[in-house]
């Protein structure tokens, strides 16, 4: 049976809104990871058959196939060549899949997976408001299929988030109490240099810059929510953040052709859909379908990254599939360390992989909500 192995994981340091890597044009952040993933794998770049990257608000310097721009910019060979993908939130996860899918099939031995996003010159949902000059009122408005079975209610994320806090009874004490610990768990991991390995800094941007020491319970219960009447605030989000990400997906053939070691095996891939109205929950059901798909348990995985793009998404997850919280993003989530949109994906796989090796592990689990109610899920085993 073919087998698909990661090679070599490394990221960027995730900068803050207007943060140290906001000037950085996506192509050269894009390029700084793909060149760090050369250099520590030492793999020849001529004979990486595709570079798949997740980007979302492909607009402007992001547009253009930024794969592609992001390979030429670090001065790798022309005749690679790239694509780019969107799956929203888990678009550099998918990006890993279409890689791990494409040396399995036997169709490719060597694949780049990853992702890109400046969201501090790019603001979240560009994309979906920029048809406004063109007389598009958004993505869903208009359509005669889309409307006959959703209507005209409001599709955001907040309304998600807002839909599970309250479907799934979740406080806002309990959500803050989970966003401080997100915190101190990633600013644990920074302080004991859990990160140092898998990240490249960028200048002197050399290590995560969206925790926060300075955060309280008190602080956050002063926030005002951020709808009427909602359960939700800033502290409890995903932050605004810039940075990027990538991975050599390897075949047998190619690690042995090109002398390489490989870190960690494909255990399973699968991704699910659900509702997209409440859009947030997909990891619920993807994750029961990836663990039945694959013959395991929650209790066989010993490390989980679930994407922190809201507090509830992940607590709700918590009382669903009774994963243990310790093990659950142990170095904190996006609360803490980011989110930037269509680099995360390929972010928290690189994390997860260290944190196996770090610890130990055997199975890693990596799941995240995504726009339209969708969730990619992957089992990885560490070798």
């Amino acid at each position: 049976m073919a087998e698909a192995y990661i090679v070599e994981a490394v990221r960027s340091p995730v900068g803050r809104r207007n943060g140290g890597l906001a000037e950085v044009h996506p192509a050269d952040l894009g390029a700084h990871a793909l060149t760090a993933l050369v250099e520590r794998s030492g793999v020849d770049p001529a004979a990486v058959e595709d570079v798949i990257f997740g980007c979302v608000d492909a607009v402007g310097p992001q547009a253009g196939d930024v794969a592609r721009t992001c390979w030429l910019a670090a001065g790798l060979p022309e005749e690679v060549p790239g694509v780019t993908v969107d799956r929203q939130c888990g678009s550099s996860q998918q990006a890993l899949h279409f890689a791990a899918q494409a040396v399995l099939s036997g169709t490719a031995d060597l694949v780049v997976a990853g992702g890109v996003q400046n969201m501090s010159k790019i603001p979240i949902a560009y994309a979906m408001i920029a048809g406004v000059q063109l007389g598009f009122a958004g993505p869903f408005a208009g359509s005669r299929g889309w409307e006959a079975r959703y209507g005209d209610q409001e599709v955001s994320q907040f309304r998600g988030a807002e839909m599970i806090a309250e479907q799934w009874d979740i406080g806002r004490e309990e959500m803050e109490a989970f966003a401080l610990e997100s915190h101190r768990r990633a600013i644990r991991a920074i302080d004991e240099a859990r990160f140092d390995r898998e990240i490249a800094p960028y200048g002197d941007v050399t290590t995560d810059e969206g925790p926060r020491r300075d955060t309280s319970l008190e602080k956050m219960a002063g926030l005002k929510t951020l709808v009427e009447g909602g359960r939700l605030t800033a502290a409890l989000s995903s932050q605004i953040s810039d940075g990027s990400a990538a991975l050599l997906i390897a075949s047998e053939r190619a690690v042995r052709d090109h002398g390489l070691t490989p870190r960690a095996r494909v255990h399973h891939l699968s991704v699910r859909g659900e509702d997209p109205i409440r859009m947030l929950s997909a990891p619920i059901p993807a994750t029961a379908y990836a663990l039945k798909k694959a013959g395991m348990t929650i209790g066989d995985i010993d490390v989980v990254e679930i994407n922190e793009a809201f507090a509830p998404v992940v607590l709700a997850w918590l009382k669903e599939t009774g994963a243990d919280p310790a093990v659950t993003n142990p170095n904190g989530g996006a609360i803490a360390l980011g989110h930037p949109l269509g680099a995360t994906g390929a972010r928290l796989m690189t994390t997860l992989l260290h944190e196996l090796e770090r610890t130990g592990g055997r199975y890693g689990l990596q799941t995240m909500c995504e726009g339209g109610g969708q969730a990619n899920v992957t089992i990885i085993e560490r070798l």
